[in-house]
């Protein structure tokens, strides 16, 4: 059975690169999901920002969120490739939890 989870990634690359590429230069990572049966339900591009702390000797980094569905063996294989990759600072993977949330109920 194919367990299919939802994920959700940062990535801090470098800054630069100019902004109108970062689009297209993740779609190549991108196409690792696709390919193993996995979707891509956002790509949401922040831009340039500033780090709390330096990394690479960078104080700043095009910020990238993207949100994906895919196999545990998909999302660490993108993660390392990724990894692997000179542009791409810092990777951050989360697993988002699909329980149903109940609001918190209002203070008194």
């Amino acid at each position: 059975m194919v367990l299919m989870r939802h994920y959700e990634f940062m990535v801090i690359l470098d800054p630069s690169l100019d902004e109108r590429t970062v689009t297209p230069s993740l779609e190549t990572f991108l196409n690792v999901v696709r390919s193993d049966g996995g979707s891509v339900e956002k790509v949401e591009v922040w831009g340039k920002r500033r780090l709390a702390y330096e990394i690479a000797k960078h104080s700043e980094g095009i910020y990238a969120v993207l949100e994906i569905t895919a196999e545990p063996a998909t999302v660490a294989e993108l993660d390392r490739q990724l990894g692997l990759n000179e542009s791409v600072l810092r990777t951050k993977v989360l697993r988002r939890d699909q329980r149903k949330r109940t609001p918190a109920p209002a203070a008194s």
